[in-house]
This record gives C-alpha cells, sequence and structure tokens, in this order.
C-alpha cells in the first residue's frame, strides 16, 4: 500500500552491481499470461472501517466485493500480502464461486524481520501451489526499495528474496517499487541486482501525489490554458507525466541489458476527493479521466502490458491517504466504475465533465484598513470591516476531525456561538475559518498592538493550538501561525465560564513554521491570510499522547483581529 510518492529524475547513475546474481537471459524470463493482461486490473484491499486491527474481513464481504468487481469488468486483482485472513480467504472465494478472476498475490515485507518475512514468503509460495489456477504472479514487497521507502529493504536481500520465491513456484515473480528505482534515477539503491531476478517489472506512478510532494515536476496548473479547457490539460499533462515515467523505465531496461523485461504499471491512481490538501484536483470526474485515460493508453499497444488502478474501494483506516476507491466505502461505484456496468449502485454526486476540478487562483481584494476586522461575531462594532463572504468552517482532513454548528449560547456578543466538537484522528483535530477561493490581506495588522481575539468556553483539558494560515498547499506556500496556549495564557481559562483571550499577532508570528509538507520557502505572508482563524489541539504540539481522543466541546464566539 502507498503512503506518499515521489522523486524527480536527478541524474541518471551506472549501475554497477558487483556480485550480483546471474541475469535471467530472455528465454528463461516467465511469461505473463497475456489474455489475463489486457483485462483491467486492480488493487485490492477488504478493509472497511477506521480500525483495521479490530475489524474481522468474512468472506461473504469479499464475495460482495468480487461481485462487484467483476461486474465491472475487472479481471486481474493485485492484492498486497499472502495473510491468511485477506490472501487465503480471497483466494477460496474465487475458487468455491468459480469466479473468473485471476490474481496477483503479493508477498509484504518489513525490514530487519527476517523471521516474519520467512512466514510470509512461505504462505505466499503455499498459496501460489494451492492456487495456481488463479495465482498468475507474484510480487514480493512493496516500496521496499524507491528512497523514501517506510518499509525499506536493502537491494541484495531483495535479491535474495526474489531467488527464493522464484525457485519454489511456477509463475512469474517480480517486486513493486516506484518508477524511480527501475528507472535507477536515485543513486542510492540502483536496481541491478533486483532486475536479474525478476521476470517483469511492476512500476509505480503518481503524478497526483506529486502535485503535493513536487508540484514542480509536472504542469498541474495549467495557468496558461482557458478556465473551461483546463481540467482537460491538468488531466492530459498527468498522462504525459506517467508516460515518461514509463518511459525512463524502459529506457534503463534497454540500456542495462535487461530489454526483454516487459513492464506493468503496477499502482497508479486518482483520488475522488481531498483527504490530505488535495484540493482543485481531486474529484470524482477527474478520477474518471485519469482512469479512462490511462486504460485507452494501455489498449493502444504503446504502453504498459496492463495497468493495475489503486485501488478497488475506500479504506477509512487510511485517513490521509484515502479516498482512492473507484467505488467508495459503502461499495457505491463513482464515476470512473459507473460506465462500466449500468447495473452498479452510484456513488451520490453527478459525474458531469463540467464538474471536474482544476486550478483557480485565490482572489485577493487589497490591504484591510479598518482598525477591526470580524472574522465571526453576531454584534457590529463601529469601524470594523468584515469579509464579503461569510466564512465557511472546515476541519482538518478533508472535514473529518471536527464539526461546528451555531448553539444557543450566549458570549455577551448577542445570543448565538459555535460549538467546535472535535472528532480527532490518532493525532488530534484542528478547525478553520476561510473564505473560498479568497486570500485576506491583513499587513496592517502586525504592529506591537495588533491582536487577535476570540472568546472560549470550554473544558477541554490541557493545551490547545491558535492562529491562522498564510499562503496555499497548492502553490506549496502554506504556513502555520499557531500558538500553543494553555490556561491562564492571554486570558485563556478551561473552566467552564466564558474568557475572553486577546493574542498579540506578533507572538503568533514569533512561532510560524512552514505547514505540514510544505518546503522552508513558505515564509510567512500576511498579504496571503488563507485561514482566517484556527483552533487545534495536534497532540505532539500539546503534549497529549497519540491516541489521546479527546473530544471535549469548544465554545467561541466573537472572533476579531485589531490593530
Amino acid at each position: 500500500m502507498r503512503l506518499i510518492s515521489l522523486v524527480a529524475i536527478t541524474v541518471l547513475v551506472c549501475a554497477c552491481g558487483g556480485g550480483s546474481a546471474p541475469m535471467q537471459s530472455e528465454k528463461n524470463l516467465r511469461t505473463l499470461p497475456t489474455a489475463v493482461m489486457q483485462q483491467k486490473s486492480i488493487a485490492y484491499s477488504p478493509f472497511r472501517t477506521a480500525n483495521r486491527d479490530n475489524e474481522s474481513i468474512t468472506k461473504l464481504m469479499i464475495q460482495e466485493d468480487l461481485g462487484l468487481l467483476q461486474q465491472a469488468g475487472f479481471g486481474l486483482i493485485r492484492l498486497f500480502d499472502s495473510t491468511d485472513e485477506v490472501a487465503k480467504q480471497t483466494l477460496e472465494v474465487i475458487r468455491d464461486s468459480k469466479l473468473p478472476i485471476k490474481v496477483m498475490l503479493g508477498m509484504y515485507l518489513n525490514p530487519n524481520a527476517e523471521q516474519s518475512n520467512q512466514t510470509e514468503l512461505q504462505r505466499g509460495i503455499k498459496l501460489a501451489a494451492d492456487h495456481g489456477d488463479t495465482v498468475v504472479a507474484l510480487s514480493v514487497g512493496n516500496e521496499t526499495m524507491v528512497s523514501w521507502s517506510f518499509v525499506p529493504i536493502e537491494t541484495s536481500d531483495m535479491a535474495r528474496y526474489l531467488r527464493q520465491v522464484r525457485a519454489a513456484v511456477n509463475q512469474p515473480v517480480t517486486t513493486n517499487d516506484n518508477w524511480a528505482f527501475f528507472a535507477n534515477t536515485q543513486g542510492v539503491k540502483p536496481p541491478t541486482d533486483v532486475l536479474a531476478n525478476i521476470d517483469f517489472v511492476a512500476m509505480h506512478t503518481y503524478p497526483l501525489m506529486d502535485t503535493i510532494h513536487n508540484p514542480q515536476l509536472w504542469n498541474w496548473q495549467q495557468i496558461n490554458v482557458p478556465e473551461g479547457q483546463r481540467a482537460q490539460a491538468m488531466m492530459d499533462a498527468a498522462l504525459t507525466r506517467v508516460q515518461f515515467e514509463y518511459q525512463a523505465v524502459r529506457q534503463h531496461l534497454n540500456a542495462s541489458g535487461h530489454a526483454a523485461l516487459p513492464i506493468m504499471i503496477g499502482e497508479t491512481g486518482w483520488k475522488a476527493e481531498p483527504s490530505s490538501n488535495e484540493t482543485l484536483r481531486a474529484h470524482p470526474v477527474n478520477q474518471k479521466m485519469y482512469f479512462e485515460r490511462l486504460e485507452d493508453w494501455k489498449n493502444s499497444g504503446d504502453g504498459p502490458v496492463t495497468v493495475v488502478h489503486f485501488e478497488a474501494f475506500d479504506e477509512p483506516w487510511k485517513q490521509g491517504d484515502d479516498k482512492w476507491g473507484l467505488f467508495d466505502v459503502q461499495r457505491r461505484a463513482r464515476c470512473a466504475a459507473q460506465p462500466l456496468n449500468a447495473q452498479l449502485a452510484p456513488a451520490p454526486g453527478s459525474c458531469d465533465a463540467t464538474q471536474a476540478q482544476y486550478f483557480k487562483p485565490n482572489t485577493n481584494t487589497g490591504p484591510v484598513t479598518a482598525a477591526q476586522f470580524t472574522v465571526y461575531a453576531e454584534v457590529n462594532t463601529s469601524g470594523e470591516t468584515r469579509p464579503d463572504v461569510l466564512p465557511l468552517l472546515n476541519a482538518w482532513e478533508n472535514g473529518t476531525t471536527a464539526n461546528a454548528s451555531e448553539v444557543n449560547e450566549s458570549s455577551g456578543d448577542g445570543s448565538k456561538s459555535l460549538q467546535i466538537n472535535p472528532l480527532p484522528a490518532s493525532w488530534g483535530w484542528g478547525m478553520t475559518w476561510s473564505v473560498a477561493g479568497v486570500d485576506t490581506d491583513l499587513s496592517n495588522f502586525t504592529s506591537s498592538t495588533a491582536r487577535l481575539n476570540f472568546r472560549i468556553k470550554t473544558t477541554y483539558p490541557g493545551k490547545l493550538e491558535i492562529g491562522f494560515l498564510t499562503g496555499a498547499t497548492t502553490d506549496r506556500t502554506a504556513r502555520d501561525v499557531y500558538l500553543t496556549i494553555a490556561a491562564g495564557d492571554y486570558g485563556y481559562q478551561n473552566d467552564g465560564a466564558w474568557h475572553q483571550v486577546s493574542v498579540p499577532v506578533s507572538a503568533l508570528i514569533a512561532h510560524s513554521a512552514p505547514a505540514f509538507n510544505m518546503p522552508t520557502t513558505a515564509v510567512l505572508q500576511m498579504n496571503r491570510v488563507s485561514n482566517l482563524f484556527v483552533i487545534a489541539d495536534r497532540y505532539d504540539k500539546t503534549g497529549k499522547a497519540q491516541n489521546a481522543n479527546v473530544t471535549t466541546p469548544i465554545l467561541v464566539d466573537g472572533i476579531r483581529w485589531t490593530r
């Protein structure tokens, strides 16, 4: 399973793997079944809840899932491991129900875990023998040798595992990894030993994730294209990026004596909803556009032997890495899957092409010159100004880590206030106030007398974070301007009564830092305040334990900037 991606092509480094195993000759390569590869392929996991460790997977669940995939015309599924819970049960369902589905069987490996790795390999070898008519290929390890791997394994160890598995089975064998490893662009772990011991390449490519982790790698914003054509241009450019990475792998194979190795896109996808800052990109229509472009390319005969789409169903346990599914967690077909069979129950929402997302720069109405800028309050005060549009409340992680509602509770500023209800992830939660598509210029609110003011009532234990955000994740300029406060700081108390809090903007600025996963170039831009107010609790910042799961409600009111 994939968490993050992508590295840019840097310098091609010569692979000089001394002591590697003899190279597989072309005549010794095991052939992937052409008829199977021509079918649609997809990665499959059955997990449906937010806590996979406590989830019981049944054959009935798997049978429902495979039935949907069969209806959609998928003839090959990729499994990530050889566990009894998933792989064994899945293969038994296929056998017992006589489903026309073949399997690329995975064996999930971990670093410095020889005993458990051997157990996994033996399970996979046995399943490949017991289900020889269904298992058409095996993959040893997943994203273990790319530079950013979360489960790093040395190429010499991987080559040893590959030889062990290949000697024990009859099917073609490979390992799944990022394209940059197979193209040898990193200069860290040359693929020489691995290429000598596989029957085909299974490369991963994720242009969507490049827009988060390396947004200059390809032109996803297409700002010079008219808005009405920008979504199409973005998705065309995404395909071009995939093709570039495919060709980089092919060129290295050809140059290193492995021209006979076929290439499979072992994993790729496009999110249907933003779950980790993929706004203006992730949408069911964009996912459909990506899926169809990849299928057309595969079917043209000029590309890979097959494309394994990631993935079949949403998996809530992945949190910020969720929403890749062609079906949602309720097993409803999204836009990419609906045309595959009209009998599939559709997910809600329009699949009209006009719904496709594309980049739209935020507007900016110029510096706020009033003495007071009010974000949320019932009572109007003399000399204030407010956003032209009512700010929207949005919780972090695509609205999942908290919710908010207006309640009949007076802080002394009108008759109502906002109640924030944390719904924390393992790391905490956050709630933001922003105006969609608008940056607010608060550059006049940086003097020594400037304050961020609000009223609060809560018994929330421990510390909180408060502040604002400048810049945007879409152009890698987002900067957190947050301050951790405890009872007694700036008027804050957590004793269940209303209190006025007034924090110097200078104190907030002093604690600012690039937002999560942003580069050091994400500097403070007070002329681009995108989140006008943030209240949060990231447990590693406030001293709480992971999975603290603090859900105490918080009432806020009278949010005002003053200078």
